[in-house]
C-alpha cells in the first residue's frame, strides 16, 4: 500500500463491509457474494459476482470451500447457472468452478490455463507456485474482445496480463461495468510476482484500461471503484513512483532486494514483505530490460542490483 497523503496516489478504500455468505444486489444486473476467505492478500474475501436473472453467469466462483459453495447455490435457488467465467487461476478465484460445474452442468469460460511469464532461471524457485490452480481447465478460453451473451446481458472479454499472464477482465456491456479480478482493486495495489506475472504487460494492461471509458469497476476483492480512469491513472503514477524509489535506493551502490524493500516500503506489514520482494523483482526485471539497472546473470530474488 502507499501513502495516501499524496493526492496523486491511489485512494485506497478499506471501508468495505459486505458480510461473507450473503448474496447482495449491487446493480440492476449484478449480485455479489463474498467468500469466507479473508487475509492479507484477499482483504475481506473473494468477491463472486452473478450477472443476470433466471439464467445467470457466475464470475470467479472462488475457493473450493463447501460452506461457500452452499451459500452460492442456495443464493441462486430456482435459477439456472449457465456460464462460469474465470478471470485468472489463483486458488482464491477459480477452484470452485469445477465443483459448480459438476453441480449445475454450466460451461466454464474465460482465461486460459495458467502459464508463466518466463521460464525459471537456474537455481530459481517459484515462491507462489502453490497459489496457482493447476487443475483449472476451461471448456473454452475466451479471446480478447470475444463476446458472450445471456438473457438480458452481454459480456466482453478484455485480456489484461500482468498480475498473472492469463488474466482476463469482463465487461458488462449493458452497464458499462468491468469485472477486474485482481488486475485493479480499490483496497490495495495488485501484486505482480515473477515468474507468474510481469511488470511490463501489467503496466500496458493498466494503460489500456486508462484509455477505456468504463463507468465502474467490480474488483475480485473489496468494494467497487467508482471513478475508474482517475483511479487507474493514480495506480500508474504509484508504479512510476515505486520505480523512481527503487532507482534512488540504488544510487548508493549495489543492493539486494531485501535491502531495497526496507528502503522503499515504509511501515510495511511483515506478512507482506515476501510480496513486496516479488513486486520489487518485477520492477527490477523491467528496469533491467530497459537497461537502467544491471545484475550478474538474469534478475533473481537473490541477486544484487546496480544502476547503470
Amino acid at each position: 500500500m502507499t501513502d495516501q497523503r499524496n493526492g496523486e496516489d491511489p485512494r485506497f478504500d478499506l471501508s468495505f463491509e459486505a458480510p461473507a455468505g450473503e448474496m447482495q444486489r449491487v446493480s440492476p444486473l449484478v449480485r455479489r457474494l463474498v467468500a469466507p476467505n479473508p487475509g492479507p492478500f484477499t482483504f475481506t474475501g473473494t468477491c463472486v459476482y452473478v450477472v443476470g436473472a433466471g439464467e445467470v453467469c457466475v464470475i470467479d466462483p472462488g475457493p473450493d470451500a463447501p460452506a461457500h459453495l452452499d451459500a452460492l447455490l442456495n443464493g441462486l435457488a430456482g435459477e439456472r447457472i449457465a456460464k462460469i467465467l474465470v478471470t485468472h487461476t489463483h486458488r482464491d478465484h477459480s477452484p470452485a468452478a469445477r465443483v459448480l460445474q459438476r453441480a449445475t452442468g454450466a460451461e466454464i469460460l474465460g482465461c486460459p490455463p495458467h502459464f508463466p511469464a518466463r521460464d525459471l532461471a537456474l537455481g530459481e524457485a517459484n515462491k507462489l507456485d502453490a497459489s496457482n490452480d493447476a487443475d483449472y481447465a476451461p471448456d473454452r478460453a475466451l479471446a480478447d474482445g470475444e463476446i458472450i451473451a445471456g438473457p438480458g446481458y452481454t459480456i466482453k472479454a478484455w485480456a489484461t496480463p500482468g498480475h498473472t499472464m492469463n488474466h482476463v477482465c469482463f465487461e458488462l456491456v449493458e452497464e458499462n461495468a468491468l469485472f477486474t479480478g485482481d488486475h485493479i482493486m480499490g483496497w490495495s495495489t495488485s501484486i505482480v510476482a515473477p515468474p507468474d506475472g510481469a511488470m511490463r504487460p501489467y503496466l500496458d494492461s493498466l494503460a489500456r484500461l486508462r484509455d477505456a471509458d468504463h463507468a465502474i469497476y467490480w474488483p475480485g476483492h473489496g468494494g467497487p471503484v467508482s471513478q475508474p480512469q482517475r483511479f487507474v491513472r493514480a495506480v500508474l503514477h504509484h508504479r512510476r513512483a515505486r520505480e523512481v524509489s527503487i532507482l534512488a535506493a540504488l544510487e548508493a551502490g549495489p543492493r539486494s532486494i531485501p535491502e531495497i524493500v526496507e528502503k522503499v516500503y515504509e511501515k510495511l506489514d511483515s506478512r507482506l514483505k515476501g510480496a513486496a520482494a516479488l513486486s520489487t523483482l518485477a520492477h527490477l526485471e523491467d528496469l533491467h530490460m530497459r537497461e537502467l539497472v544491471e545484475t550478474d546473470g538474469p534478475p533473481q530474488l537473490t541477486g544484487f542490483f546496480r544502476r547503470r
